[in-house]
């Protein structure tokens, strides 16, 4: 159907001329067609406007003559039946609304509802893991770079950790330690070893111990608590030494003490080099990423030569100025080369720069081609995610939504999104759907933007399920069920994160493309293991 006669059949509609075949008829184009869902919405919305403006004009009017009081009545009985008309149409904008959301062409064309009662993000904490060594936590305790330090007392059985506190001060704790992080301005030391570096903004912080509080005056200071004993040194700056039960001592640069809980305390000298500092802890870490990638680099020699590998799409672009990536993979012709779009170089997780993707400016994809038709599939990818600020975040998607094609992609609410479309046509009052969308349980929480994630979705048509898998550790296992298998998967012309594109007659686009930064991609033409899946993650964690 043309615009120009859609938009006839809408006027009818809202005039209350329409008959009943083409009101059918307009239903119909509209379940189908995202475009004329977005024409209607706007028609219907300016008619709404322009008649809330007539009845505002003629209600203000002061006089009226008998005459017009006549003629008033039919104008009335007009008014009615465009209530009607109006409420009519207000009720199909309802049902397209779910349309949009949840219909046929559900993951193309959204709508978004306004959300006036939605209620602000919030998460907890004081601090943040800048970087950490060799890390062992107790038994139910994790601490990842990036994460937020949680309320309550943390238990670190062995490595180094770097903490960053919202005050500004930079902490290093070695293991073993036990400690607790109360607030931006204070901690409590129970056991072990803790530097902290404290800038002109935090001057004041606090560390308590079971002797008493050191407080900072300006400085770069230590405490080493072990069984009943306290140390403070003094690496830089000035300190007071506020002990249970005695009075203040201060403490400067290259001094120390060392007190019990009641006993008076013993003044020492700062131990200055038995304290590792952040660039003593960065120093550390460098080499062992180095480490970590060289295994990777090995790592990836057996995972290009995978006969099931489809694609590898590295995020690193040829020195010579082309926007082209090169598929890894030896094994397979099925997968060119990748067009960059837009994305702009960035580091990559190994912080290495101009080795990774930003998707974040607008239109930004990689555009790849795959003219095989596999049946089961894997898609794996590395991503640092700055926000999930629409509805519909790419990852992988295929250019239109097309027979037997798959969609993967981050909903707004952290849910991995996974389809393989199944039908053309379909019975919707009978309850069909072109497809099924598997979804994973929401994995997002703000204190995971900035970090880097591996996303892996495997369609097995073998096991005949669905999994979903967020760096090495399924999230859900869903069944296939019979009535929507597609034992072989369609893919053609692809997007690396974002999808669609606008049409020669209509240059608006839905905007998806993923805010934030990916550096790897791969495709499988099988279901690899969930044993698979976690080596995968293992060996390319930096």
């Amino acid at each position: 159907m043309n615009r120009e006669a859609f938009h006839e059949l809408i006027d009818a509609l809202l005039d209350g001329s329409i008959s009943e075949s083409d009101f059918l008829l307009l239903e119909a184009e509209l379940s189908v067609d995202a475009k004329l869902r977005r024409d209607y919405y706007d028609r219907v919305l300016l008619t709404t406007l322009l008649q809330a403006e007539a009845e505002v004009s003629v209600a203000e009017r002061p006089l009226i003559t008998q005459q017009a009081k006549t003629a008033r009545l039919g104008s009335d009985s007009l008014r009615s039946l465009r209530t009607i008309l109006f409420s009519v149409a207000a009720c199909l904008t309802i049902v397209l609304a779910s349309w949009f959301a949840f219909g046929p062409a559900g993951d193309q064309s959204p709508v978004l509802a306004e959300q006036p009662n939605r209620v602000e993000e919030e998460e907890s904490g004081f601090a943040v893991v800048a970087g950490e060594s060799n890390a062992v936590w107790d038994a139910g305790q994790s601490l990842g770079t990036g994460a937020l330090v949680p309320d309550g007392v943390l238990s670190l059985l062995s490595g180094t950790v770097h903490m960053e506190l919202f005050s500004g001060v930079s902490v290093v704790v070695e293991g073993a330690a036990k400690f607790s992080v109360v607030s931006p301005m204070e901690m409590i030391v129970e056991e072990g070893s803790v530097r902290a570096s404290v800038p002109e903004a935090a001057h004041g912080f606090r560390v308590r111990t079971q002797a008493g509080s050191v407080v900072d005056l300006g400085t770069d200071f230590a405490v080493r608590v072990r069984e009943n004993q306290s140390e403070v040194h003094v690496l830089s700056g000035v300190v007071e030494w506020h002990q249970n039960g005695r009075d203040v001592e201060r403490l400067e640069e290259g001094n120390g003490v060392r007190a019990a809980s009641t006993d008076a305390s013993e003044r020492i000298a700062a131990d200055t080099s038995g304290f590792p500092g952040v660039a003593d802890l960065q120093e550390e870490l460098s080499a062992a990423r180095s480490q970590r990638f060289d295994k990777w680099q090995k790592y990836c020699e057996r995972l290009e030569a995978d006969p099931r590998l489809i694609a590898l799409y590295r995020m690193e672009p040829p020195s010579n100025g082309s926007r082209r990536l090169s598929n890894r993979s030896v094994s397979s012709g099925s997968a060119r080369e990748g067009a960059i779009v837009a994305a702009a170089l960035a580091r990559d997780r190994w912080g290495r720069p101009g080795h990774a993707l930003d998707f974040s400016p607008t239109g930004s994809r990689v555009r790849v081609a795959v003219s095989e038709s596999p049946g089961s599939l894997t898609l794996t990818c590395w991503v640092r995610i700055n926000s999930l600020d629409r509805w519909y975040n790419s990852l992988f998607l295929t250019d239109g939504h097309d027979l037997h094609e798959p969609h993967w992609q981050i909903m707004d609410d952290g849910r991995l999104f996974f389809s393989v479309k199944k039908r053309n046509q379909w019975n919707a009052a009978a309850g069909e759907k072109d497809k099924h969308i598997y979804f994973s349980p929401s994995f997002w929480r703000p204190s995971l933007s900035g970090q880097w994630l591996m996303l892996a979705t495997t369609y097995d048509i073998d096991r005949r399920e669905v999994c979903h898998y967020l760096n090495g550790t399924q999230l859900s296992r869903e069944a296939i069920p019979d009535e929507y298998l597609v034992p072989e998967v369609a893919i053609g012309n692809a997007s690396l994160g974002n999808w669609g594109m606008p049409e020669r007659d209509d240059s608006r686009f839905s905007v998806r493309n993923l805010n934030g930064l990916m550096d790897e991609f791969a495709l499988f033409r099988a279901a690899l293991s969930a044993e698979e899946i976690q080596d995968l993650y293992q060996a390319g964690h930096p």
